[in-house]
């Protein structure tokens, strides 16, 4: 048998919401071998969605050895992996027990809307007791609402997970006593991975990284603590809080499986670790993530931006457990490649997703279509959940191919939307934006992106920008191959190969029109379900 070589390469577990992947880079971010698995997802009532822990768990593990399998099939050998960074879907709420090291009850995952009643609770406790800013001094009714974004950068919603934890305090006994009995571990999907990559009950180490403390809705966005005012008005204890830490450090090794003793030095929200897997680290830079929804994030360097215009601040990255923090503006997209899907299954306008871009080609324009895919409301920056799905400008000239482009031209409109707001807060001009998803993989849409919006678009050849953010990240914290976040330039040799430009080709006078019609579309799409219901 011949020898396996040996490098040094950097790993990175993508632990999605449908699935976890195992990627291993060289210092080039190329791809070295990789493994990925879906794993089960449960809908047990309408609008829940729950994964089990254990679970995730266990894909995690067995992505890493199929991974370090193929690693070795391509003749290199396992020990080449140095360190390890974990990235992960965002505001997914895991509940476990302190003794026992096992989950009281299903991972409640981000999307998931039960919580709706729980966010009214505590909107009646903001109007009708206040936020204690400080001792016995309370901010009731919007002042409280202002008090609460103002620490944490957020609104309340379902979407975060402390809401999501006091559903599950409230209403599994398991959880109830636990938190009682002072048995209760609270955290997000990394810290939950790192918790039983480290030894689980035996030792394993209570870490929660500060890209998804900021969107718990309990840590104090410019201080990166956990906030005991968060804490008091939650009804939460403070011990089932994990200890905060850095996006890149040695938090701890692993105990088991084929990368037995190696560190762990990476951790991050999936749509932070594609901002770091972008390399968009100066203020100003921008991504975009287009899957079946987009996030956008903006970077805003050391400076919070407290958006006016219907964004969220976020903890962009902190590089080093003493290094200053890095922020961001946020904006999400409900509907991106979603619509896409919408066209493929419910409509037939197509057979699989990749048609879409040769479809829309066969025409040069929309013919005066516009698509407001406001399937289920609008998010940033318009935030009406009362708005309905629209068609606009269809005539008898009217084809598939115009609506198709439509669609296309939808994602970009509401790109360009999140865009000036991010505009007006910052007072900062985009330079370009960069893009990953899969929605990037047709130039059509990427070229209609640059015209509509009139910025550039740069496309990486390599797409995988969250699994190589987390990567970035585990290595710059051991000294791996140079890299340092606090100098981008490090990183100037990282995922440099075939990256594609798209500039606008259109004048401003078109697409300026354009967009004025755009914005005409979207107020008759506002509202709809209210109306029906008055």
């Amino acid at each position: 048998m011949t020898s396996l070589k040996h490098n040094e390469f950097v790993g990175s577990l993508d632990c999605g919401t449908t699935s976890i992947r195992f990627i291993i880079f060289d210092q080039f971010a190329n791809i070295v071998a990789q493994y990925q698995s879906e794993f089960p997802q449960y809908y047990p009532n309408p609008g829940w969605h729950e994964h089990d822990p254990n679970e995730i768990q266990k894909v995690s593990e067995e992505c890493i050895a199929k991974a370090c399998e193929n690693l070795e099939n391509a003749g290199w050998a396992k020990e080449s992996v140095k360190v390890i960074g974990i990235t992960n879907q965002r505001e997914t709420a895991v509940a476990w027990h302190r003794r026992t090291g096992k989950p009281l009850c299903n991972a409640i995952v981000w999307s998931d809307s039960r919580t709706k009643n729980t966010v009214a609770h505590f909107e009646h406790v903001l109007a009708e007791t206040g936020f204690e800013v400080d001792t016995d001094q309370f901010k009731k009714g919007e002042e409280g609402v202002m008090a609460l974004r103002d620490i944490t950068g957020l609104k309340l919603s379902t979407y975060f997970s402390a809401i999501k934890l006091c559903w599950m305090i409230d209403n599994h006994v398991e959880v109830q006593k636990a938190h009682q009995d002072d048995n209760l571990l609270f955290g997000t999907v990394e810290s939950w991975v790192v918790y039983n990559l480290t030894g689980g009950a035996h030792g394993g180490i209570h870490v929660g990284e500060v890209t998804n403390a900021s969107r718990t809705l309990l840590m104090n966005l410019g201080k990166l603590k956990w906030d005991e005012r968060l804490l008091k008005f939650f009804g939460l204890r403070t011990s089932i809080l994990p200890k905060l830490v850095s996006s890149s450090e040695v938090y701890g090794y692993i105990t088991t499986g084929p990368l037995k003793n190696i560190p762990i030095g990476g951790l991050v929200g999936d749509q932070q670790g594609a901002l770091v897997g972008n390399k968009c680290l100066k203020e100003g830079e921008a991504k975009c993530t287009y899957g079946t929804g987009a996030f956008l994030l903006f970077c805003t360097g050391k400076d919070i931006i407290k958006s006016g215009h219907g964004l969220l601040s976020t903890v962009a990255y902190q590089p080093g457990p003493s290094a200053a923090p890095v922020y961001a503006l946020e904006g999400s997209i409900g509907v991106a490649g979603s619509a896409i899907k919408w066209l493929r299954d419910s409509m037939g306008f197509i057979r699989s997703a990749s048609e879409i871009n040769d479809l829309a080609r066969s025409v040069t324009d929309t013919g005066g279509v516009y698509f407001v895919t406001a399937f289920s409301g609008l998010l940033a920056p318009y935030w009406d959940p009362g708005a309905a799905g629209l068609l606009i400008g269809l005539s008898s000239y009217t084809t598939p191919a115009h609506i198709a482009r439509a669609a296309i031209e939808a994602n970009a409109f509401q790109t360009r939307a999140i865009l000036e707001s991010m505009k007006l807060d910052s007072k900062t001009d985009l330079k370009h934006l960069k893009v990953d998803g899969g929605m990037t993989n047709g130039d059509t849409c990427m070229e209609i992106l640059a015209n509509v919006g009139g910025f550039d678009v740069l496309r990486p050849e390599m797409r995988e920008s969250t699994a190589l953010g987390s990567a970035l990240l585990a290595g710059a914290a051991i000294g791996l191959f140079g890299w340092d976040l606090a100098k981008p330039e490090t990183l100037a040799g990282v995922n440099m190969k075939g990256s594609v430009e798209f500039r606008p080709q259109t004048s401003e006078a078109q697409r300026e029109k354009a967009w004025s019609v755009w914005l005409r579309a979207v107020e008759r799409s506002k509202g709809w379900e209210e109306g029906i219901a008055g």
